[in-house]
């Protein structure tokens, strides 16, 4: 113990002993060498300009993508040199890279991309054929490059990268037309300008025959055809056996992942493989879905940066200094790639009668040269010919650099200018303000069926209206009632994750009633909810009825829109929405609501609407949908009596859901046969996902009551009877 102090504390108060000293100044003492390589401060420092460069440079209206671009050439070697390009940014610079193109497969809307792929395949075309003829031209007779020089450079121009989509999921536009059309016609110039670039490497590794291009391109379609048939497949089937946020986005990453490796197993670019898989899944993975708000946040939290960054540590701004040849190439590349994509986007716009915003857009997003183009010019760059020369110099190596900083700031800036014109013009035309404020009240006493019914009222609500859901818990005032409210809260607290998950408000609502129904119609009047979405009963004895004491007092009294539910698959897996509409459905009050919250669950899900209603209904349902939702995928099928509607059991599958727009006692579109439905449901549609819809009526339920029908319950139902026995009869006569 003695000798134990000696050493810690020293026995003059002024002298302190040398071991000690140097220890405190090895502890004072900072040793930076740069560029920094501990791996605790490069991610750090990484971290620090994904939050800091976007904010600094808002201020000089800097779109933020420019912003982690110059902090890389800032941070670079070619700059302060504070970081090194190591191997952690060729790792996720590449994810970053294949997220920006998954996610622009993922966010395009599927239905308006049927309706603009020829546009999209001329824009492509065009992007891909002008920029290639007038860079062959310019890089013989300006350049002086041979031939293959001239072919392989000339790509460069044609190729582009999705720098700025970005910015266009952050306004909100990415399922604009003109948007679409830039993604599709993406796919297409990249598609092209890989298959030049495998053509050529594969004439200098001495693999190329007669038939290598028609192989090349024969393996490309096999392998997308293969992509497309069996990804979906596995992933319908694992989303119904899986639930779990954590374990679908791995599952998402991993399919994104393993298209990417498949295409480079054939020679082609990884890119193109995930911007295929996006597509694929595209309908699995609604866009107000949990997992897209998951898949969009690490994406632009992380890995799309990291993308940029690593970008911008490869440019070398010395090369505008004392570099004559480079300069000159360099502006040949800028001149031939951005007029290109100019001259493209400006016919594209011709041809098809788009307006000019649509065409700064187009131009904005398909000029930045990236991904593509940085693997054209290493692999170019690594080429040795026979007389010993590279088959892409130096010279052309910086030019590229200065080609990716040019363009890459050219493009966020066109595609940031023309989003807001497009926002602002939306604004000014949005028709939606025409219509009621949507609110939706979820009770959400069962937690069996609490996940279906908030992700059925997530696909079915307005986005543009904020602050439009509501769960609620209704608790019974009795003896148990701590244990119900205990049981309530978690259930809230689980319809809020799934919501927060969606990054979407939710409004959470608890409160006691002797009377579940009675608590339910009063929250929806303090709230003013326009939409009631429960679950169907589950029917616990013999004696039971169908909905329930619960539903039935509901329909009772309310002549809000109410949507009783059941889900037997999650609501992203459905292929096809099956609905039953009866005659004079037309004539309810709430006939467009539902037709429209329909149409936006169709657009969601990327499934198809198939109506079965009688010919007059059917022509107001394809009118109003031809009017305002034209893009929606849609099939009509006639329905000449209500009472053949066992004729669609065959229509409905498993992964299909029916929706049944019934009504209520007294309605216009009420019928007798609506007396059936709990039998015909139970007996024929048992294994079935199914949807009951009561519309929306005009009046106050509470004056149907009277002393001669206390419960309301209207009498014209049989009054029907006998109008449509006497039609039939007449009918026959004549």
């Amino acid at each position: 113990m003695r000798n134990f102090f000696r050493i810690f504390v020293p026995e003059r108060k002024d002298i302190a002993p040398p071991c000690l000293m140097k220890e405190l100044l090895d502890l004072v003492s900072f040793d930076i060498n740069l560029p920094v390589t501990d791996p605790t401060w490069i991610f750090f420092l990484v971290l620090v300009i994904i939050l800091f460069a976007p904010i600094l440079l808002e201020r000089l209206r800097i779109p933020h993508i420019i912003g982690m671009i110059l902090a890389g050439i800032v941070i670079g070697e070619h700059g302060f040199n504070i970081l090194v390009r190591d191997s952690s940014f060729e790792l996720f610079g590449k994810v970053g890279l294949y997220y920006i193109m998954f996610l622009a497969g993922l966010e395009m809307n599927m239905e308006d991309f049927k309706s603009i792929r020829t546009k999209a395949i001329v824009l492509g075309l065009l992007a891909f054929i002008i920029p290639l003829g007038i860079g062959i031209w310019t890089n013989l007779h300006l350049l002086d490059y041979t031939l293959v020089t001239s072919v392989l450079l000339a790509s460069m121009y044609a190729s582009h990268t999705l720098i700025a989509y970005p910015i266009v999921i952050r306004y909100g536009i990415n399922r604009q037309r003109a948007v679409g059309i830039a993604v599709g016609g993406t796919a297409v110039t990249d598609t092209l300008t890989l298959l030049v670039l495998a053509v050529i490497a594969g004439m200098y590794k001495g693999e190329t025959s007669d038939m290598f291009v028609v192989w090349m391109i024969l393996k490309v379609v096999v392998l997308s055809a293969l992509i497309m048939v069996t990804f979906p497949k596995i992933g319908r089937w694992f989303f119904r056996r899986y639930s779990d946020q954590v374990v679908q986005y791995i599952f998402v990453l991993a399919m994104m992942f393993l298209g990417a490796a498949l295409m480079e197993l054939i020679g082609m670019e990884g890119i193109l493989g995930a911007f295929l898989v996006g597509l694929v899944l595209n309908r699995l993975i609604p866009h107000v879905s949990p997992l897209m708000s998951h898949l969009e946040f690490v994406g632009n939290a992380l890995f799309i940066p990291y993308f940029l960054i690593g970008v911008g540590m490869l440019i070398n701004v010395n090369v505008l200094f004392g570099h004559i040849d480079s300069i000159k190439v360099a502006s040949v590349m800028i001149v031939v790639a951005l007029s290109g994509k100019w001259i493209a986007s400006w016919l594209t716009q011709k041809i098809y009668r788009m307006r000019p915003v649509e065409r700064e857009l187009m131009f904005g997003l398909s000029n930045a040269q990236a991904a593509a183009t940085l693997a054209a010019v290493l692999v170019g760059y690594g080429i040795i010919q026979p007389n010993g020369e590279r088959l892409l110099n130096e010279d052309v190596l910086n030019g590229t650099i200065l080609l990716i900083l040019v363009t890459c700031v050219v493009s966020s800036f066109m595609t940031e200018h023309a989003a807001k014109r497009i926002v602002m013009d939306d604004v000014e035309v949005d028709e939606e303000k025409e219509y009621e404020k949507e609110r939706f009240l979820i009770p959400v006493a069962n937690p069996d069926t609490l996940e279906c019914l908030m992700q059925l009222a997530l696909v079915v609500r307005n986005e543009k209206h904020a602050d439009n859901l509501y769960a609620l818990n209704v608790i019974n005032d009795n003896n148990d009632s701590v244990r119900l409210e205990m049981k309530g809260k978690r259930n809230l607290e689980r319809a809020g994750q799934i919501a927060a998950s969606a990054n979407i408000s939710l409004k959470t609502l608890s409160r006691f009633d002797l009377n579940i129904a009675t608590g339910i119609l009063h929250t929806a009047k303090e709230v003013e909810a326009t939409t009631i979405i429960i679950g169907l009963h589950h029917k616990v004895s013999i004696v039971d009825s169908f909905f329930g004491n619960l539903t039935e007092d509901l329909l009772k009294s309310t002549y809000r829109q109410v949507m009783i539910a059941r889900f037997l698959i999650p609501v992203n897996t459905l292929r096809r929405i099956i609905v039953a509409v009866p005659p004079k459905a037309e004539f309810e009050h709430g006939f467009v609501k539902w037709i429209t919250q329909l149409c936006r669950m169709s657009s969601q899900l990327g499934c198809r609407l198939h109506f079965f209603a009688h010919s007059q209904t059917l022509g107001y349902i394809k009118g109003y949908i031809q009017k305002k939702h034209k893009d929606v995928m849609t099939e009509f099928q006639e329905l000449d009596n209500w009472d053949d509607l066992l004729i669609i059991t065959g229509q409905v599958n498993y992964d299909h859901l029916l929706v049944i727009v019934s009504a209520r006692r007294g309605s216009i579109s009420y019928d007798s046969s609506f007396d059936r439905l709990p039998m015909q449901i139970s007996r024929y549609f048992n294994n079935n996902s199914i949807m009951l819809l009561y519309p929306d009526q005009k009046g106050d339920p509470n004056e149907a009551l009277s002393f001669a029908d206390p419960r309301g319950w209207a009498e014209t139902q049989y009054y029907d009877k006998v109008g449509n026995w006497f039609y039939k009869w007449f009918r026959k006569d004549s």
